[in-house]
């Protein structure tokens, strides 16, 4: 099993085994590139109080592509983050991302900022110096889009495979929160808003790489499936 893959199938599975989701979906991605399927997504429900979780993987050894994608997503209405962490490894490379997205405007709101990010800063600004990582590729679009104690680097295989702690605790963070619940409030309307936002075509040129690989049919299929419940 490859680093990625490890790390996303831990993690995935922390949150099926803690939260009452069950898998409503489960299709294989195809692609021109090989006569094997290259991937899945899977799709989990549930009452709450995490209504949806996503896990997208693509991989295609004659491109080097070795990609795993988790969103667990909050009730609409609730003001608890969504989970999200991406691991990939290109070739040698390998890249991560891992956050929890926002569901209210951050430079209004210092209550909900110390009640859901402070207590993540000591780890935030500890794994940011960690060797072995260099920055992503993003635009300032997208930063904008998530929040700022999102981890996202390149990482060295000996980098890739220290992060696993951060994971956890980010993941043991906002599972507390989605348990208990936030003081803060968010609205349908604004996460269907941001979610439209988060997986556009337009923002992220990921949506250019997946539809080369899958098609432009499947690949509107996995982007869908991460911008509703």
């Amino acid at each position: 099993m490859s680093l990625p893959s490890e790390l996303s199938d831990r993690t995935l599975g922390k949150i099926l085994a803690r939260f009452p989701v069950t898998l409503d979906a489960d299709r294989a991605l195809t692609s021109p590139m090989s006569p094997a399927p290259v991937g899945n997504i899977r799709t989990w429900r549930g009452d709450g109080p995490v209504v949806k979780v996503v896990n997208v993987s693509l991989v295609v050894p004659p491109i080097g592509l070795d990609s795993h994608m988790i969103f667990a997503f909050t009730d609409p209405a609730s003001g608890v983050p969504h989970f999200t962490l991406d691991s990939v490894a290109n070739g040698e490379n390998y890249a991560f991302h891992l956050d929890l997205i926002p569901r209210i405007d951050l430079a209004t709101s210092l209550s909900y900022l110390d009640e859901v990010y402070e207590p993540l800063t000591p780890l935030f600004q500890e794994v940011s110096a960690r060797p072995g990582l260099s920055p992503a590729h993003l635009t300032p679009r997208q930063y904008a889009l998530m929040s700022p104690w999102m981890l996202v680097s390149r990482a060295t295989a000996a980098a890739f495979e220290s992060i696993g702690d951060a994971v956890d605790a980010y993941l043991g963070h906002w599972a507390g929160l989605a348990e208990n619940g936030v003081k803060a409030e968010g609205t349908a309307e604004r996460d269907a808003a941001h979610r439209a936002l988060l997986f556009s075509p337009e923002i992220d040129p990921v949506w250019q790489q997946t539809v080369r690989l899958l098609g432009e049919e499947q690949s509107e299929s996995v982007r869908l499936a991460l911008v509703s419940n």
